[in-house]
């Protein structure tokens, strides 16, 4: 999968030449230069690894540009239409829930969608204005709609703990699957780690959400990686109350436990340091 790197590769040379100068790391810093130089070979080491055929750009928290053969998909559109102005406008927008980190109606209105189709749950569609009517494609839990050759599947996404029930009731909201190609790529949306997810196959592409007291913990999520191990995961909308999560906890555990799952950690929040 090609990512954008541009402000990542920089931070990688800064991280090597500290390495030079200061041979002794904490684990802290060791484990954040591990996931920069993942995220370089990720995108150089093209003789090691087979080349996906669609290139992915973080904006924040949830929020996404995905692109294949001359396709734009926004997932989750949030920040304004200047946090997209640096790519086309979309064919598809996918919606995965009615909170205003994935459905921002604001946002929606300044971009350009007249010739988008939004992929939305009912519950979204019951919250968008009139005007977005005719460009909606409607998905429920567990249809699969097949769009500008892509295949998508509308995964569940809810809570299971009890103190958290208010938050993702089931049915409402949607993850997606998306075959792009030979890849599956998975966005699980708000939840925790249920068994629609855990029963998953062949994925291989997956951002997984990991926040308090919205979603799961980390090592929820790490348990659930490792039932349906996709071969890369992403920790993704990993933003809650207290701040970020440790995804470098979850990477140790998913590693320690599985290798072969690749975990590539993306900065889906750059203006939080």
């Amino acid at each position: 999968m090609k990512i954008n790197y541009k402000y990542y590769l920089v931070l990688l040379a800064a991280a090597t030449m500290a390495c030079k100068e200061n041979p002794k790391k904490s684990s802290t810093e060791a484990s954040e230069n591990v996931s920069q130089s993942e995220m370089a070979s990720e995108n150089t080491s093209k003789s090691d690894k087979k080349e996906a055929s669609f290139e992915l750009t973080p904006i924040s928290h949830a929020t996404a540009v995905l692109q294949f053969e001359g396709k734009t998909i926004y997932l989750d559109p949030t920040g304004g239409n200047k946090a997209f102005e640096k790519f086309p406008s979309p064919d598809l927008v996918l919606i995965t829930d009615i909170h205003g980190d994935h459905m921002d109606i604001e946002t929606l209105n300044s971009l350009d969608l007249s010739k988008t189709k939004l992929v939305v749950p009912q519950a979204v569609a019951e919250k968008l204005p009139a005007d977005y009517t005719d460009k909606l494609i409607l998905l429920a839990n567990g249809e699969v709609k097949n769009l500008m050759s892509i295949k998508i599947e509308a995964i569940p996404m809810y809570n299971l703990r009890k103190e958290a029930l208010k938050f993702h009731e089931k049915g409402r909201g949607n993850g997606y699957v998306l075959t792009l190609g030979d890849e599956r790529v998975y966005f699980s949306g708000d939840t925790e780690d249920i068994p629609e997810m855990r029963n998953l196959d062949n994925i291989d592409h997956a951002f997984v959400c990991m926040n308090l007291p919205y979603t799961m913990t980390v090592k929820s999520a790490a348990d659930a990686v490792l039932d349906f191990k996709p071969k890369k995961v992403y920790p993704y909308h990993y933003r809650g109350t207290d701040g970020l999560s440790d995804v470098a906890e979850f990477k140790s555990i998913v590693n320690s436990n599985n290798p072969a799952i690749e975990v590539i950690q993306l900065d889906w929040y750059p203006k939080i340091k």
